[in-house]
């Protein structure tokens, strides 16, 4: 794991170009704040068709401009969108500026995106009836089946790594739940698409025992 203060930062910018750079124009255009996971990134399900990939932001898959270093508002106007959150939908919000440069560790732009991707991998292996949501709101990747949360966080104040998570929305007891909102591992610990997925598996024979 590279330093967690890079980490940080990265994923707190990146959360904020899900948010006004790609969630709050396909609101405005599609009315749906949904993303998906996309090679190296992740990207809008309907128009504007914007993706980022690693560090770059792409419109109709082709690049418009890199993020690191450019702003909300300038990488907007070169993608002809409207920045901003889509407002009214939810009430947090990232606190980036979208006229401060952003900043993106390749690195860790890298480990956050793999875990969207073996997320993603997991996700539909368990359930292929369900597809994952990427949620600008929290920044995870995630399903629910039968009123249970399953998915991947790319870090919050609780858990400042990747991790996946499942939590049932009628609280359990019992060894596997290890958070107040039901279990978590760091994909550290996980270490592979298997072993995610078994964790997976795990949280769905424990939540109906």
């Amino acid at each position: 794991m590279i330093p967690i203060d890079d980490y940080t930062r990265t994923r707190e910018n990146l959360h904020a170009v899900a948010e006004q750079l790609l969630a709050g124009p396909e609101y405005r255009r599609s009315k749906t704040i949904r993303l998906a996971p996309a090679a190296g990134g992740f990207a809008t399900v309907k128009a504007p068709e914007l993706a980022v990939r690693e560090d770059v932001l792409l419109l109709d898959g082709a690049p418009v401009g890199t993020l690191h270093g450019a702003t909300i508002a300038d990488l907007a106007t070169a993608a002809g969108v409207e920045p901003g959150m889509p407002d009214g939908v939810y009430a947090g919000r990232t606190t980036v500026d979208p006229n401060t440069p952003l900043w993106i560790d390749t690195e860790s732009s890298r480990i956050l995106t793999r875990a969207y991707e073996l997320g993603d991998a997991a996700l539909r292996a368990l359930a292929p009836d369900h597809t994952p949501v990427l949620w600008s709101e929290h920044f995870d990747l995630g399903i629910d089946v039968d009123e249970v949360n399953y998915g991947v966080s790319p870090g919050d104040s609780l858990i400042p790594e990747p991790y996946a998570y499942v939590g049932p929305w009628t609280p359990r007891t019992g060894d596997f739940w290890n958070q107040s909102f039901g279990a978590a591992r760091t994909m550290r610990e996980l270490d592979g698409a298997d072993a995610l997925l078994e964790f997976f598996s795990d949280g769905r024979r424990n939540a109906t025992a």
